[in-house]
């Protein structure tokens, strides 16, 4: 199912996107992720992610977002991009945590080879717990997060 917000944004309804897995975990650390992707079928990648983090022990899903169709920003001469969140919990510290996503990213075929280019899975730590992080690899919460509507539009609908 699809929801048109604008003439440039539109929602995207699928069986796991949005969904409620848990409410409550043991796991000590809450984290906020955000998904996009533009490249090759996002739909089909996100889906593989979702079943991925939901299989693997290290990590418990508690909620996602509907995606969310919008335009690029940066480098505009690509393909509107698929953006949704995820909230999970962890017991990974948060480079460990760090290290697990950009694996996954590879796994489903990212190539890093210019700021903001088209990609087949970004994953961006949004909030990692309360923490505050700000070095040269990684800014926690991201930078500008609250700028963006293919952060801010699926954060709402959490």
């Amino acid at each position: 199912m699809k929801k048109k917000l604008t003439q440039n944004l539109c929602l995207f309804y699928s069986s796991n996107y949005p969904r409620t897995l848990k409410s409550e975990s043991k796991k000590k650390y809450k984290v906020t992720i955000g998904i996009g992707g533009n490249v090759g079928d996002v739909k089909k990648t996100f889906n593989k992610l979702f079943l991925c983090l939901k299989e693997d022990t290290r990590f418990d899903i508690l909620q996602t977002s509907p995606l969310l169709k919008n335009p690029a920003f940066g480098f505009l001469d690509q393909k509107d991009f698929l953006n949704g969140i995820i909230t999970l919990k962890t017991n990974l510290g948060l480079n460990d945590f760090f290290k697990s996503m950009q694996r996954l990213e590879i796994r489903y075929g990212r190539k890093r080879s210019f700021k903001d280019a088209p990609r087949t899975l970004d994953i961006d730590i949004i909030f990692f717990a309360n923490k505050k992080v700000n070095t040269k690899k990684l800014i926690i919460p991201h930078k500008s997060w609250h700028n963006r509507e293919s952060v801010t539009i699926p954060l709402k609908l959490l």
